[in-house]
């Protein structure tokens, strides 16, 4: 090799490469996501820990309403969302705070990828897990209260809130990773940004279940994928700027 040519690789910055387009962008995402679940299925240490606290506050709110309450369908969407909402704390502040235990966020930050990639990436798992809830704890409710929450309409509104929910939760989890309070600094972050999603989700459930017009009910739908999109948006944004403090 010549000195002019050696001269020039020298010289030559290095660069990651995070490009490669919309393709190579999901690749990354997937990937993170993947090291994420196959993590959990060896640990099993979150969804795991969602899922049974999510069943186990199911019977208890069974066990007690049903002394209290005269019709089950008046509490039933409160519960289901309730539990959603802190079930999945119990889960998003782990996203990051597991590579904060186990010292593997500076190879992660270090890898190859675009920050907003990392973001989706554990944004996937998570949503993977609160909906692992879901899926066992609808037909838990309906042995229990006696409710079918299997219509068309809620399981859209379910999906939607859990979508924000999972966006706004990552955000926060990768925010407070650094902190060492961050189990407790997460909800006091998280729950005054949800109120706008479990007022919706408790409204468009309760509605459903009191047989109301679903064209009277479209406008928590549309608050729900409102604040979606405004979340998926300016966490894609904002997420780099808080990179550096992880």
């Amino acid at each position: 090799m010549s000195s002019d040519s050696l001269s020039g690789l020298l010289g030559r910055p290095v660069q990651m490469r995070t490009g490669g387009g919309a393709k190579a962008f999901l690749r990354k995402v997937w990937a993170v996501a993947a090291k994420d679940i196959r993590a959990e299925l060896r640990a099993k240490e979150v969804a795991s820990t969602m899922i049974v606290f999510g069943l186990l506050a199911v019977i208890i709110f069974g066990l007690a309403f049903d002394l209290r309450v005269p019709k089950s369908a008046m509490v039933v969407p409160g519960i289901l969302w309730v539990i959603v909402l802190f079930a999945g704390i119990l889960g998003l502040h782990r996203s990051f705070g597991a590579e904060i235990d186990r010292e593997t966020l500076p190879g992660l930050l270090l890898a190859p990828v675009e920050p907003s990639a990392i973001y989706f990436g554990k944004l996937a798992s998570n949503l993977l897990y609160l909906f692992l809830l879901e899926f066992c704890m609808l037909p838990l409710l309906l042995v229990m209260f006696d409710t079918n929450l299997y219509h068309p309409v809620i399981l859209l509104g379910l999906f939607l809130g859990t979508l924000g929910y999972a966006e706004v939760g990552t955000f926060f989890a990768a925010l407070t990773a650094n902190t060492r309070a961050r189990e407790s600094m997460l909800p006091v972050l998280l729950l005054p940004v949800m109120v706008p999603v479990f007022m919706a989700g408790v409204s468009l459930t309760a509605g459903i279940l009191d047989g109301r017009p679903v064209s009277g009910l479209t406008s928590w739908l549309v608050i729900l994928a409102v604040f979606d999109v405004i979340f998926f948006v300016a966490a894609y944004w904002i997420v780099d700027l808080i990179w550096d403090g992880i």
